[in-house]
């Protein structure tokens, strides 16, 4: 077992900071979070040196492997190392837990039904320090890391940015000392694999376990089972108390398999852990004895399908309800887990809210409130109120859209048929809930409506976001300017209700993989001016304002983000035939397609480009590189139009050569976290041109400013803060504002009028209205066209369009400017020490969980 190394007592009084508590923090008489973590904390490692880690490789390489140096193949040695890796983050794991269970220690639970986790290999070695020990190592063996890590497959355990975020805070809470697990589904495939097909989204099934994977453990002693359908008979205890029964079930059961989280340094390794469904009974003798081969194990497929595939099309009934069975069954097996641990270390269900935090992300897990008041009170007999008051202090609540349509609900009709017993739960807390309201609000039923749990009209459905809200302590958005609108309107009666109960957490991104793994050129500049530590503790960063005009600093700046645009030319080479310049600048916009996102915003823009350029050949504009990374849903069809033109058009401008290579349009396909640490350090221009009060927050705009990438955006989620931290001589921010874009709503938005008016945006629309970009298919890209002008431009692309064109212009000119550039460039680095996830995980430490650091 490796030692913790010595220190002096200048350096261990360093080493455990304390964080101030906030007052009336929940539930922990002593609170102290340990928020900067200090650059000293890597646990000594007698096996950690090229010599033994190479020989490791080479024992599992032969003894779990059965190959030698000259059969194996690239992926062998990506699985030896991984194996070699493993060894030592389990003998911290176990040292962790142990300490954890000894401790019996206040927990985080976080409960999510994504977690974008990327590869860990690389993530791993740099978490442990083991980075270089492990490049030699390999040398020594005729292997290149770099090439060993490329066999990864990303696992495919989420989407967008709610997977990247929970990903993100499992490495913060980690590296920070803070006991916690992660809990969601082991999906067998991902998402999907995103092709081109004549510029069309094609899906394909990501089967990321195809080749397995190093990094699980299989826990099957700790399997859960979870009850669906059947009936609810009433009945009494043996105290002559009502005790429902839930009869004449089908069963799950889901078993536990963990994936090591490692924290930086090396001190702290958590867990999370995904639950994989199988069927109770997996094969049926019977039925096989008389031959029906395929009814014997028909229960054995159906039990596997729940945790087949991340998001199943909901489009249809049947997806409808795999989705939710997705739900219930993982939130059971989290609970039942949670559950479990407490007996183990607890006599009773007294102190079960002091032991345990559970923090909802998203709506996704909400029906855990309805399934742990199930759990207390129907399995382990609690009275309702002595459950609710630890339901009620357990749970906490994320919300992350201010959409209504996104906010999810279940029909009344399916959760009877699915949940009964949890249907009635529901019903009760409304019940109550409701007797809440009217004392606040007597004889008001308007208010009723508005908070009530079940929605009423000609299809009764249940709204989980009410569901969260109710059952949980705190409700947290996740930007200032998202938190402030859900209090002003999408929440404004629970915050009336309960002043105080909703709080602002502006999310983070960890600057482990998003600055020190993906851009080691900028992070080695970083080191040298901010002093190692700083992925611990981001406001360092603060130093490089002081190099920000130093010329030579400003070079080798310069000199590392053309060594990273060069990078991604060769991978925009390969993956999508494209030739580009590295000296051009690169305009990137990489995040989920969705119309309030506005890629096709984006694309209006790079058509008035091409037309200036073909009008003007003399046209003064700056070179530039526009770079796409996006999936649709693939029942999205209006995100898949917006794919379709983006295509068609870059394909016709890149073959034009009248253009003569000013404008390059790439959109690569597939895009996924392995992807993005290509694209983010290369970024020159970082697009974040939602329609202002849609986006909740954002990290991908994070992600690219701490990058140096400046950022073109609007006044919506996390770029308000943004705009805060680098000062708006640094940034180009355009567009409506949230009160300007309620105004023009209210007065009458018409987008035909808005076109009319503007002669090239009109020009441009007609553009995409012919069959210029489509030869042979008239009306190919008339759907994006359509929805702005005969759909009513929801999104209000039209409105902001000119805005949007002169602030490009500005960054157009900006980007000529090679040194007023490379300043702005890196007064963004430096500037962006307020959103690292660590900061955001302390924040939720000390005012929602009430946790302590363990070391």
């Amino acid at each position: 077992m490796a030692k913790t190394a010595k220190k002096s007592p200048q350096s261990k009084k360093a080493a455990r900071p304390k964080g101030r508590v906030a007052k009336g923090a929940p539930r922990a008489k002593k609170v102290a979070v340990n928020l900067k973590v200090g650059t000293d904390f890597a646990v000594e490692c007698h096996n950690c040196d090229p010599a033994s880690f190479k020989a490791d490789i080479l024992r599992h390489l032969t003894y779990t492997l059965a190959r030698d140096t000259t059969t194996a193949i690239r992926m062998d040695w990506w699985l030896a190392t991984c194996f070699a890796l493993r060894d030592r983050v389990l003998e911290r794991f176990l040292r962790t837990q142990g300490r954890h269970a000894s401790g019996n220690v206040r927990r985080v639970h976080y409960l999510s039904l994504e977690y974008l986790m990327g590869r860990l290999l690389r993530n791993n070695l740099s978490n442990l320090g083991m980075l270089e020990s492990a490049r030699a190592a390999l040398s020594e063996l005729g292997k290149d890391l770099d090439d060993v890590c490329e066999e990864e497959n990303d696992m495919g355990l989420g989407n967008g940015g709610l997977g990247r975020l929970a990903a993100c805070f499992l490495d913060s809470l980690a590296t920070m000392d803070l006991p916690a697990i992660g809990y969601g589904i082991h999906y067998e495939f991902g998402l999907f694999r995103q092709t081109f097909v004549d510029g069309r989204q094609v899906e394909e099934a990501d089967n990321w376990l195809g080749r397995g994977t190093p990094w699980k453990i299989r826990r099957p002693e700790y399997q859960a089972r979870v009850p669906l359908y059947g009936r609810v008979v009433d009945g009494v205890d043996d105290r002559g108390n009502y005790a429902p029964q839930l009869v004449e079930t089908q069963d799950l059961l889901g078993i536990p398999w963990d994936i090591p989280i490692v924290g930086a340094g090396g001190l702290t390794v958590n867990f999370l852990r995904l639950w994989e469904s199988k069927a109770t009974t997996e094969f049926d003798f019977r039925a096989f004895d008389q031959g029906d081969y395929v009814d014997a194990v028909r229960s054995r497929i159906a039990g596997e399908t729940v945790s087949k595939v991340l998001y199943p099309n909901d489009s249809k009934a049947a997806g409808k309800e795999l989705r939710l069975v997705q739900q219930i069954f993982f939130v059971s097996c989290s609970l039942q887990d949670i559950l479990r641990r407490h007996r183990r270390r607890n006599p009773g269900w007294a102190n079960l809210a002091d032991k345990a935090v559970v923090q909802l992300n998203d709506t996704h897990p909400a029906i855990a409130v309805a399934e742990l008041m199930r759990l207390l009170v129907d399995v382990h007999r609690l009275p309702w109120d002595d459950a609710w008051s630890q339901v009620t202090r357990i749970f906490n609540y994320t919300n992350h859209t201010l959409l209504p349509e996104a906010l999810e609900t279940w029909g009344v009709d399916l959760l009877e048929r699915v949940v009964p017993r949890h249907l009635q739960i529901i019903y009760e807390i409304n019940r109550r809930f409701l007797e809440e309201v009217e004392a606040r609000w007597p004889g008001d039923g308007a208010r009723q409506a508005e908070l009530s749990l079940i929605g009423e009209g000609p299809h009764r459905h249940v709204r989980m976001a009410h569901l969260a809200i109710v059952g949980s302590a705190k409700v947290n958005g996740v930007a200032a300017l998202h938190t402030r609108l859900l209090k002003a309107n999408l929440l404004r009666g629970f915050d009336e209700l309960s002043p105080g109960k909703i709080v602002n957490m502006t999310n983070g991104i960890t600057p482990r993989r998003w600055l020190r793994a993906c851009n080691p050129g900028l992070s080695a500049l970083c080191d040298e001016v901010a002093g190692p530590g700083w992925d611990k503790d981001l406001s360092r960063l603060r130093a490089l304002e002081k190099v920000a005009d130093d010329r030579r600093f400003q070079d080798r700046f310069l000199a590392v983000k053309r060594d990273n645009k060069l990078r991604l030319a060769e991978v925009i080479r390969e993956v999508a035939g494209v030739g580009v310049d590295p000296d051009s600048l690169f305009d990137v916009q990489i995040k989920r397609l969705h119309e309030y996102k506005r890629q096709h915003l984006n694309l209006l823009h790079i058509l008035a480009l091409y037309r200036r350029l073909l009008n003007d050949p003399r046209a003064d504009i700056t070179p530039r590189t526009f770079v796409f990374g996006a999936k649709a849903a693939p029942g999205y069809a209006m995100a898949k139009h917006i794919i379709h033109a983006i295509n068609r058009v870059g394909a016709v401008i890149n073959a034009d050569p009248r253009v003569r290579g000013r404008l390059k349009v790439v959109f690569l396909p597939d895009y996924r976290v392995t992807l993005a640490e290509r694209i983010i350090p290369a970024a020159d221009l970082s697009e974040q041109i939602s329609t202002a009060g849609k986006e909740a927050s954002g990290t991908g705009n994070m992600k690219l400013a701490l990058n140096g990438a400046l950022t073109i955006g609007t006044l919506d989620g996390a770029n308000v803060e943004i705009l805060e931290e680098v000062g708006a001589d640094n940034i180009f921010i355009f567009g409506l504002t949230v009160e300007e874009v309620a105004e023009l709503k209210s007065r009458g938005y018409d987008p035909r009028a808005v076109a009319d008016a503007d002669e090239e945006l009109r020009a441009v629309l007609d553009w995409l209205l012919s069959d210029h970009f489509t030869p042979g298919e008239p009306g190919a890209l008339a759907p994006v066209v359509q929805g702005l002008l005969d759909g009513g431009d929801p999104y209000l692309v039209l409105a902001d369009f000119r805005a949007y064109a002169d602030a490009q212009d500005r960054a157009g000119a900006a980007f000529r400017d090679r040194r007023r550039w490379a300043r702005m460039a890196i007064l963004n680095t430096a500037r962006m020490g307020k959103f690292s996830s660590d900061r955001t995980i302390g924040e939720y430490a000390r005012v929602i969980w009430g946790v302590e650091a363990v070391r």
